[in-house]
């Protein structure tokens, strides 16, 4: 532990020290024309700004020059070590496409009977659907995957008849049905897929740690073919793995839980995570929205560890196609973080544990912060007194002019950049010294994809800040989100659809340029940056949600990832096992109509 305490106490020191440097500097430019109170409240936005931005830089630059043990994924079974408890793959789903979810079951069961270990492994499909039809094609589609996979037994179904918790209900149910029959159980998402051998090795590592509660591994987006979907995909395979890496030196044994793609030991669990459901109505009240972070602060408490490995391949999930759907699930994170301020002192708690809640918590709120600088900044315009140039009447012969300090408001601005490009850039760096750009096409690919990926995320990141607003101005007036189905699929929006998305966004860019102008035309060209994508919010969605063109002759695709250049192998079984699935004759297809209900125990 002390190596990360001393990991925390740098990057704290070093976060809040810029951060206070900032402010002062700003504070500094702003004694031009003598202080007022207006700038005493932008350097404050400044400071809490800096700060949020040089904590994120620092787990990334401690990321780069931390290490982590290499990957051990066995490939045959003679390879294997001994794997004695059982393990449960829970797989929640809530009104999706049945049959992608399934195959992607038979990819993951194939995988690990490749291995020989189809005997210590259970899958449990646990539907929260509320469609009746739906529901009606899970059974069908899951009673295939029995036939085909000679999975009785050890593959089971069941449909809840109320989805009280939504998916942290759910869980919760399955562990005490049947939670006694398992050492350990991996969680999924409805998109996730793994490897077998990375299974396996999850579980190796649970039975050679006793204290070892949940073992988060790092999942990477796959199969993205939108503008928007493949930079995410890029951002989760290219930077992630060196922030997280940042990030597990940071939180050491009180780790992270994503929701999915973690393993569980289902004693910690049970004993440990039974939620509270808060007093009150949503947004704050109710049951807890975002349980995963709750969970690892309830397993820390009790004494276990949680942990992340970055060296675990074979994780994979989905992603958003456009920034429509993005912003529908911010929008219930959003929620679920904000709604963690009733939890902030919840007793016993590990103080990391509640730093994760705070950071949780500004990771909305300090995008607001920029807001309210920019609104601040226009405010100073206007409440700016007249200058004097005669402070000293009869006694000047000549005007006293502010000092100019425009040198030192430059200087912000390149360090305030800095922090949002440095830590990328040298990923970038490091990704082609090491030679891990290869899987993304090499060194030049990668440094074309971290540059056309900087400037993309600049130009909608006012789009995403006016998202976050209105998502955090909803919660703070009592509005529920819900929890809306994902989309999955093609993702491609008309101009029309995204206009009816975001018509407010641009409306609100134009009113606000064309107020700048009439105020003081001179900050109009500082504020654009800012307002032409809010103008151009319709535009921007519709665009970056068309599907990417294919590589150039001679040259790796934009955006390249390692899964397109050497799939994984369960990523390939997929793949077949649903086209097989959605190309046959439709006489071999599930046919509609009733069907016997599945086996609905766990074990």
């Amino acid at each position: 532990m002390p190596r990360t305490w001393a990991a925390r106490s740098l990057a704290l020191v070093l976060a809040i020290g810029l951060g206070f440097a900032a402010g002062a500097l700003f504070l500094q430019y702003g004694s031009g024309d003598g202080l007022q109170a207006m700038d005493w409240l932008r350097s404050g936005l400044i400071l809490l700004s800096t700060f949020w931005l040089s904590w994120g830089a620092c787990q990334g630059m401690l990321g780069l020059f931390s290490r982590s043990s290499p990957a051990v994924i066995p490939a045959l079974a003679e390879d294997v070590p001994v794997i004695r408890g059982r393990t449960a793959i829970l797989v929640p789903v809530y009104n999706e496409e049945p049959a992608p979810v399934l195959a992607r079951v038979a990819a993951m069961d194939a995988s690990l009977a490749a291995l020989g270990l189809t005997d210590k492994f259970d899958f449990a499909i646990l539907s929260d659907t509320r469609n009746d039809e739906i529901a009606a094609a899970e059974r069908r589609w899951f009673l295939r995957l029995i036939a085909e996979r000679g999975a009785e037994g050890r593959m089971f179904y069941r449909r809840r008849a109320v989805n009280t918790g939504k998916k942290a209900g759910n869980i919760e149910d399955f562990i005490e049905r049947s939670g006694a029959a398992y050492e350990f159980a991996l969680i999924l998402d409805a998109d996730s897929l793994m490897e077998g051998g990375t299974i396996a090795e999850m579980v190796r590592r649970m039975e050679a740690d006793p204290k070892l509660g949940l073992l988060q591994s790092l999942p990477k987006v796959i199969e993205a073919e939108s503008r928007f979907g493949r930079a995410m995909q890029f951002s989760a395979s290219f930077y992630s793995p060196i922030f997280a890496r940042g990030l597990a030196t940071l939180q050491g044994h009180t780790g992270p839980f994503w929701g999915h793609n973690a393993m569980v030991r289902v004693q910690a669990f049970a004993q440990s995570c039974g939620l509270p459901v808060l007093a009150g109505d949503p947004p704050f009240g109710g049951h807890i929205m975002s349980h995963d972070y709750v969970e690892a602060a309830l397993l820390a408490r009790s004494g276990w560890t949680v942990r992340v490995d970055v060296d675990l391949e074979g994780s994979f999930e989905e992603g958003p196609e456009n920034i429509i759907d993005y912003a529908k699930r911010d929008r219930r994170w959003c929620q679920g973080n904000l709604q963690h301020s009733r939890l902030l002192m919840a007793p016993g708690l590990k103080p990391w544990s509640r730093f994760v809640f705070l950071q949780g918590i500004l990771a909305y709120i300090a995008p607001l912060f920029w807001l309210g600088f920019i609104t601040a900044s226009i405010a100073a315009i206007v409440l700016a007194p007249t200058p004097d140039y005669f402070p000293t009447p009869y006694e000047q012969l000549f005007p006293t002019f502010p000092h100019n300090d425009t040198a030192k408001a430059v200087e912000l601005a390149i360090g305030i950049f800095g922090l949002l490009l440095l830590p990328k850039l040298l990923i970038a760096a490091h990704a082609a010294w090491t030679g891990r750009a290869r899987g993304f096409g090499g060194g030049w690919t990668g440094l074309r994809s971290t540059l056309t990926e900087l400037l993309f995320s600049s130009v909608i990141a006012p789009v995403m800040l006016m998202y976050q607003t209105r998502s955090v101005a909803q919660v703070m007036f009592g509005l529920d989100s819900g929890w809306p189905t994902n989309n999955r699929g093609d993702g491609t929006l008309g101009i029309a659809e995204a206009w009816a998305n975001s018509r407010w966004i641009a409306l609100t860019g134009l009113a606000g340029l064309l107020f700048v102008w009439w105020l003081t035309p001179v900050l109009v060209a500082w504020l654009l940056p800012v307002g032409l994508p809010m103008l151009f919010a319709p535009q921007l969605i519709a665009w970056s949600s068309q599907r990417s063109g294919p590589a150039r002759t001679g040259g790796a695709r934009l955006f390249t990832v390692p899964a397109e250049i050497a799939p994984s192998p369960v990523i390939l079984a997929w793949k077949h096992i649903l086209a097989v699935w959605t190309g046959t004759a439709e006489a071999e297809a599930p046919r509609p109509g009733p069907a016997p209900e599945p086996a609905t125990a766990y074990a």
